[in-house]
């Protein structure tokens, strides 16, 4: 089997409204949809969800570097994912999102080469897999309403923005947990927003409000500083922006700076890669969730699959697409109140609808 062709498009989401965090406002899933075609009638999906306020990256750069890797693999046998990955390595650096979206297709491709569910071709079980639903950053009032509006449509767990004034951080847990009391869980994720002494305080401040971890107290670069909040905060700690490849993990390992990891195919360039994350962390004794982006169901799907896989991926933020206003994919998982049901079909289980399709722009 060979690659005979790769179209790449446009894949553009409007949301209902903008997404915001302590580093950056998206206000569109302005993504990127590869399709992999097979001369035996096989194909693969695969989405890239650029996002600059973390991993540097725009729509536009991800289509540069497509068109590489597109000349990369034509011809090639596509059920050779791990040459593929090692290939790309230059791209991994810079635009690991599209490494991703190809390396994802390629991997359903050899789902439905084996006629198992990509799950399955990874050795895991079809077990019970949740996932928590986020609020962004506003007032505490409206946070604590959106809060409110998530309980009720059945979500057992919560994650909060936070990463700007500690003060005003604080003002919105207090508001949430008054909202929905102690009975669901909540995580804060402050995206790289505090220093380390507001991180300490911050979080010593929090313990009260029950806060499972937090993700990201402080920037990316400084592990250092993360290993000193996690020696004094009552929290755990999880690394996100701080995690983008093996190599990190085993940094983070080294520096004793994380009780968690945080996997997102966006940030680690696929399946192949956030599989060796998952493994240094199970190594380590280190457990993980697997986060997103503003993704579809396409590459959410693909990170249920990771989930479900590897047993040391306990938590899930699989919520990516919960402020889209359209959903262009056929089949794939399905989340009622939190709870993630898996497709049974070869690969991702999974199509974009051809109407949806055939008004992309293609590259």
């Amino acid at each position: 089997m060979k690659i005979q062709k790769i179209d790449i498009f446009y894949f553009d989401i409007p949301l209902r409204e903008p997404f915001k965090i302590s580093i950056g406002t998206m206000r569109g899933a302005n993504n990127v949809l590869v399709k992999i075609f097979t001369d035996s009638g096989l194909f693969g999906l695969g989405e890239a969800c650029p996002f600059p306020p973390i991993t540097g990256e725009t729509q536009e750069t991800n289509i540069a570097a497509a068109r590489s890797l597109r000349d990369l693999l034509i011809g090639k046998d596509p059920l050779a994912v791990g040459q593929f990955v090692r290939e790309a390595g230059s791209f991994l650096r810079s635009n690991p999102s599209i490494v991703g979206a190809f390396d994802m297709a390629l991997y359903d491709i050899l789902g439905k080469a084996s006629s198992l569910p990509l799950f399955r071709l990874l050795g895991g079980a079809d077990r019970p897999l949740e996932t928590d639903i986020t609020a962004d950053l506003d007032s505490p009032k409206k946070m604590a309403a959106k809060a409110k509006r998530f309980v009720a449509a059945g979500y057992k767990k919560i994650k909060i923005k936070v990463g700007q004034d500690p003060d005003l951080d604080v003002a919105r847990l207090e508001a949430i947990r008054d909202s929905i009391g102690y009975g669901k869980e909540i995580s804060i994720d402050a995206n790289q927003g505090w220093t380390v002494p507001q991180a300490v305080s911050a979080l010593k401040r929090m313990e009260k409000y029950k806060i499972q971890y937090v993700e990201q107290p402080v920037v990316a670069w400084d592990l250092t500083g993360l290993r000193a909040v996690r020696q004094q905060s009552p929290i755990p700690v999880m690394a996100d922006e701080a995690l983008f490849s093996p190599h990190d993990a085993v940094r983070l390992v080294r520096e004793d700076a994380c009780d968690y990891f945080n996997i997102k195919l966006m940030k680690s360039g696929g399946i192949s890669n956030a599989l060796k994350i998952a493994h240094v962390g199970e190594s380590a004794n280190i457990r993980a969730m697997v986060g997103c982006m503003l993704e579809t169901r396409l590459a959410l799907t693909a990170a249920a699959h990771l989930m479900a896989a590897q047993n040391n991926i306990i938590f899930a933020d699989l919520d990516g697409n919960a402020s889209h206003t359209l959903d262009p994919v056929r089949g794939g998982m399905i989340v009622r109140g939190g709870a993630i049901t898996l497709p049974q079909e070869p690969g991702l289980g999974l199509d974009i609808d051809p109407a949806f399709l055939k008004k992309l722009p293609k590259v």
